[in-house]
């Protein structure tokens, strides 16, 4: 599978898929925003990472605004917020057969780069 999860309004995933230049050519790319990720989706990402956890967003501003900060989340939990609202999913997600890059980080963006 090839594919980039991703949110359009998001500048830092345009610009990361940019700098992906050619390499992302062939790569279905999906805005979870306009067309949010399925249950089939999600768990086949966990699948690959190990964990809903690990796709699980913190920074997303109703994080704290749920108080969920102030909890312990359980896996069953981080999948349905994660369902519920695009925003808890960290991005961009990146799929490259069976490999996965979650998130923004400049070491995972380069090992996505260099698996593309």
């Amino acid at each position: 599978m090839k594919k980039i999860y991703h949110l359009a309004t998001c500048s830092t995933c345009q610009h990361i898929i940019d700098d992906f230049g050619k390499r992302a050519v062939g790569y279905e790319k999906q805005d979870i925003k306009t067309n949010p990720i399925t249950e089939e989706q999600l768990d086949a990402m966990k699948d690959l990472v190990g964990s809903y956890e690990a796709l699980f967003s913190r920074r997303a501003l109703k994080y704290r605004e749920l108080g969920l900060n102030e909890k312990k989340i359980t896996e069953k939990e981080y999948r349905k917020f994660i369902l519920q609202e695009y925003t808890f999913l960290k991005r961009p997600v990146v799929i490259s057969g069976n490999q996965v890059f979650v998130g923004n980080a400049p070491k995972t963006v380069a090992a996505a780069k260099s698996a593309l």
